[in-house]
């Protein structure tokens, strides 16, 4: 009988169980959303719990759909929202706090200590990485210092750290298994990813144990099995990989300049830069693509806060669209957006920016300014966002891209990928398989299985469904840009 990959995609919103047959073809899917939790302006919060047990829960409701049982899986690949911070009891499994997301700025502050005190090339230079409260970092020190106890309990080696990899790997296996990828722990601001090790420096400077560290492993390894009791068979765990690695490795983006945006919650532009780390000029953050056959390759990336959330704005704040879908139809109704721009800088400007100070603006507004031109800015302003990081990409790496592979749920909007094109002057690859982040995770399982054979073959499935091809005058791209770069510079620094 034939077998089949499991992914487990564990994103920022929901979780979702997706299985792959042997082409790479979707054959189930069961997804479940959990709760955000908003404590304080500015914090976000998940139930480690929960997420756990939704994943889970879909696990079961993916195999039950598809009619087959565990032992019809070969592999399980884990991607999952990166730099999401969990701190558990190491014998109960308890978390000591909810889990801290990656959105997440209650450490703004602290973060801003370490810039004044000259810190940011120590950072860079170490883990690629801007000083930034989106890592996982200074939120682990925030958990340690204000939850009673907690520190002396990591201290003791009570606690384990991870990142939602992390935590689900070893709920799994049943408390057996403490790891991560090099992907996930080069997102976390305390692994140097020149000596693909934890960094002791760091680690004395912001106080923080290494004994609650995982072990780092590479992203495509069988590192435990799936105890019997969920599925009914151990099934081997062998791929652990941040989502928007995942992506890269799904959009077949092996070599070096091949590069993908994925539009979720928020947009991550990633390039293949090979197996030599580039340090960016630009803002933008080096970090580690993932581990493969005894090899690290390197990628550059770009984070912007805020891309989905902001149509997702629309929807449930401002309530002038009903659905996601609405705004592609929306957008075509008006032929501009009058001269009026969004800059959705709801939790502050990612790369190539890095205000954590700046926040939303809707700008030009006029009395014909109405729904459909605010619809239209808002789509592109996440073109906007993505072009200035591409812009950053080809002057860090000095490659030109040929094209830009793109995925997740906005890049189903033909408007923005339209726009994108525009914007960008390149044309813009839509796969038949925009489940990229999942397939990238079940394409490293599969690899470690032996499940699949090789990269070529890998790179063979690969097919796009839809090119757009960039069709605006230079002369309207240059000022539309220009206004752009006007828009940010109002947004900047205003919560400051």
């Amino acid at each position: 009988m034939e077998k089949y990959i499991m992914a487990f995609d564990s994103g920022t919103s929901s979780v979702r169980t997706i299985i792959f047959d042997q082409q790479g073809q979707v054959k189930a899917v069961a997804q479940k959303e959990f709760t955000q939790f908003y404590p304080q302006p500015g914090w976000v919060e998940q139930d480690p719990n929960e997420i756990w047990s939704m994943q889970i829960g879909t696990a079961v409701e993916a195999v039950n759909k598809l009619g087959i049982s565990g032992e019809d899986i070969a592999a399980i690949g884990i991607t999952n929202q990166r730099e999401t911070t969990i701190i558990w009891d190491k014998y109960t499994g308890e978390p000591v706090y909810n889990a801290i997301v990656w959105q997440c700025r209650r450490t703004a502050s602290f973060c801003d200590q370490l810039k004044a005190q000259g810190y940011e090339k120590f950072f860079r230079d170490k883990t690629g990485l801007e000083i930034d409260a989106y890592f996982s970092a200074t939120k682990i020190k925030w958990i340690l210092d204000n939850v009673p106890g907690a520190r002396a309990r990591a201290e003791r080696g009570d606690l384990l750290f991870g990142t939602v990899d992390s935590f689900l790997i070893w709920k799994m296996t049943e408390k057996k298994i403490h790891v991560t990828d090099y992907s996930n722990a080069s997102r976390t601001m305390l692994y140097n990813i020149n000596d693909l090790d934890w960094d002791q420096e760091i680690l004395e400077l912001l106080n923080i144990p290494r004994q609650i560290l995982p072990q780092v492993r590479p992203s495509s390894e069988l590192y435990g099995y799936l105890s019997k009791r969920f599925l009914g068979s151990q099934i081997p765990i062998a791929a652990a990989i941040g989502d928007q690695q995942a992506a890269l490795f799904g959009q077949a983006c092996y070599e070096p300049g091949q590069a993908k945006n994925t539009y979720g919650t928020g947009a991550f532009l990633l390039m293949n830069t090979g197996q030599e780390p580039i340090k960016s000029k630009q803002g933008l953050v080096t970090t580690i693509a993932w581990g493969l056959d005894g090899k690290v390759t390197y990628a550059l990336e770009g984070s912007i806060f805020v891309a989905g959330s902001a149509i997702k704005w629309l929807r449930d704040k401002l309530r002038i669209i009903d659905t996601s879908e609405d705004t592609d139809y929306m957008a075509t109704r008006v032929a501009d957006t009058n001269d009026c721009y969004v800059v959705p800088a709801f939790t502050g400007l990612g790369a190539p920016y890095w205000d954590q100070y700046a926040r939303g603006a809707i700008l030009g507004l006029s009395q014909g300014v109405n729904k459909y031109h605010i619809v239209r800015a808002t789509l592109e302003s996440i073109a906007y966002l993505s072009y200035d990081i591409l812009k950053a990409m080809e002057e860090d790496s000095q490659i030109k891209l040929k094209s830009l592979r793109v995925d997740g749920g906005a890049s189903n909007n033909n408007f923005l990928m339209g726009f994108q094109a525009d914007l960008i002057n390149r044309p813009v690859e839509r796969p038949f398989c925009v489940e990229t982040t999942a397939l990238g995770a079940a394409k490293l399982a599969g690899l470690a299985v032996g499940y699949y054979d090789d990269l070529k073959k890998l790179e063979e499935n690969f097919a796009i469904e839809r090119n757009f091809i960039p069709s605006m005058e230079e002369d309207l791209r240059q000022e539309k840009i220009k206004k752009w770069h006007k828009a940010v510079k109002k947004s900047q620094s205003w919560a400051e």
